[in-house]
């Protein structure tokens, strides 16, 4: 048992951390209002605080008057969600951004959210695209039956450093074998940081040749294609075993116009005909892949690894919502799926040596860290981008006409809650001299002035935390209980 959790004993000093919790919980009125402003950010885990307020200027009479200030909440701060996508962060922010991106797929996918439901008879894709090897590494490999194969069964002989290639375990799921190499000195982790970083770049060439390889499938030029039919995708990046991004992707065929994708594309323009031309050109795209030493740059390309499905309300694992939740899932990852706690920026070399990473891990920051000091590198920013194995690309990305945005969903969420909570309590807004629903209607005359000030991150104290962190389980709690209850099946699933 931690020292600042085991029970207090009769007679004993209080401890700082009881000291804190009895802070905070001594006025009642005081802690419901701080209890009503964790609850505000969604129980984040580690909310900023704001000093200051706003005010509301007539433009007509020149008259300020105030709306909202600090100084009478409790430590005079407002908290604010962090807002962070990674889970290993915080559960409560990466869980709306986890909610928000399935909103934002899934109404690519069958509308909804401001898209029309005639999106979902469109042709679509889902399509997986792995990085190339950069050495033989441990893989969980399985038969038809789901069961277990051998690792690398056929392998002969050994490496250079005389180390045998063939390795007959059965990986478990949560070997901590998976993704590390058979032989680490034969494994170009200086190729799979660089390969990381240029990642992006090889994504948007290949939209680029997918286009031009559907023109060239139709008989069509390039501007004639664009004048018929839009290629539009939303896509996500997750690590795999060995440290290496790929990437899940939606493809989905829109009618060309200026307008939304009210409309599919020509007859001819079909699933099938779009996974074919996707089959044959991911792997002819490559892109320049710089050296260590600044030699002359090879070209490098996708994995042979490649899996394209037609997504299909009627399949089980390729209809749109698996497809959604799928993406969702992974937009809120990041390397901290390899096992270890890599989700901050490192700012020396000697923060490396303090990293608790498997030691494949450890060697591709390290490959990170020094190419980073290499001048013909420095665009790629290695050592900016270390915590993320190289990688400097944003893990959520869509083209412009996929779908709604993310700040479309975020305003109206807003204004949903704004709407409730004055349905809840009507005559909340009666304490403020102005009305924030009669600013809303009247912008035109009405100026919102704000003031706020940065004053820090995180709760206060460790009492604070700990309050807040338990207030948060019972949230979620309460969120599973509803869930199996409005689900009944998933109780037998968990049952079984």
């Amino acid at each position: 048992m931690d020292q600042t959790t085991q029970p207090q004993q009769l007679g004993e000093p209080l401890s700082p951390l009881v000291r804190q919790i009895l802070a905070r919980t001594a006025g009642e009125d005081t802690y419901r209002r701080w209890e009503r402003q964790v609850a505000t950010t969604g129980y984040c885990s580690h909310p900023v605080r704001l000093t200051g307020g706003f005010d509301a200027a007539d433009r007509r009479t020149g008259e300020v008057r105030p709306v909202f200030t600090t100084e009478g909440e409790p430590d005079g701060v407002l908290l604010k969600a962090c807002g962070n996508r990674r889970a290993s962060r915080c559960r409560s922010c990466s869980a709306v951004y986890r909610a928000d991106t399935w909103q934002l797929v899934a109404a690519g996918l069958r509308g909804g959210k401001g898209m029309p439901e005639s999106v979902a008879e469109h042709p679509r894709l889902f399509v997986t695209l792995t990085a190339p090897s950069f050495g033989p590494v441990h893989s969980r490999r399985l038969d038809t039956g789901g069961r277990p194969r051998s690792c690398r069964p056929h392998a002969r002989g050994c490496c250079p450093h005389g180390r045998p290639l063939r390795c007959q375990q059965r990986h478990s799921e949560r070997d901590p074998l998976l993704g590390s190499p058979i032989c680490a000195d034969c494994f170009d982790y200086e190729g799979a940081v660089l390969w990381n970083a240029v990642a992006p770049e090889l994504w948007r060439r290949t939209t680029i040749y997918l286009h031009r390889a559907l023109a060239g499938a139709v008989g069509l030029s390039r501007a004639a294609l664009s004048r018929q039919v839009r290629l539009s995708f939303t896509k996500v990046a997750e690590y795999q075993a060995r440290g290496s991004v790929h990437f899940h992707a939606v493809l989905r065929l829109d009618a060309a116009g200026a307008g939304e994708p009210t409309s599919g594309p020509p007859a001819r323009y079909t699933a099938g005909l779009l996974a074919r031309v996707v089959r044959q050109t991911v792997p002819q795209v490559s892109t320049p892949l710089p050296t260590a030493r600044g030699e002359v740059s090879r070209p490098v390309g996708w994995g042979y690894q490649l899996d394209v499905r037609v997504i299909d309300a009627a399949s089980e694992t390729a209809n749109p919502t698996a497809i959604a939740a799928y993406v969702a899932k992974y937009a809120t990852k990041s390397s901290t799926e390899l096992g270890h706690t890599l989700d901050t920026r490192l700012r020396t070399a000697e923060e490396i040596d303090a990293l608790k990473v498997p030691e494949h891990v450890r060697r591709l920051v390290e490959a990170c860290w020094q190419l980073g000091g290499q001048p013909h590198l420095a665009e790629l920013q290695l050592r900016r981008w270390a915590h993320m194995l190289g990688f400097r690309g944003h893990f959520s990305t869509r083209s412009r006409r996929y779908s709604t945005t993310l700040t479309l969903l975020r305003t109206a969420r807003a204004d949903h809650q704004r709407a409730t909570a004055a349905a809840r309590h009507p005559d909340r807004t009666e304490e403020s001299p102005v009305d924030p629903a009669v600013v809303a209607a009247d912008p035109d005359s009405i100026e919102i002035i704000s003031r706020w000030r940065y004053a820090g991150s995180g709760y206060r104290t460790e009492g604070d935390r700990l309050l807040a962190a338990s207030a948060a389980d019972r949230y979620w709690l309460s969120r599973e209980e509803a869930r199996l209850h409005r689900c009944p099946d998933d109780v037998k699933t968990l049952a079984a």
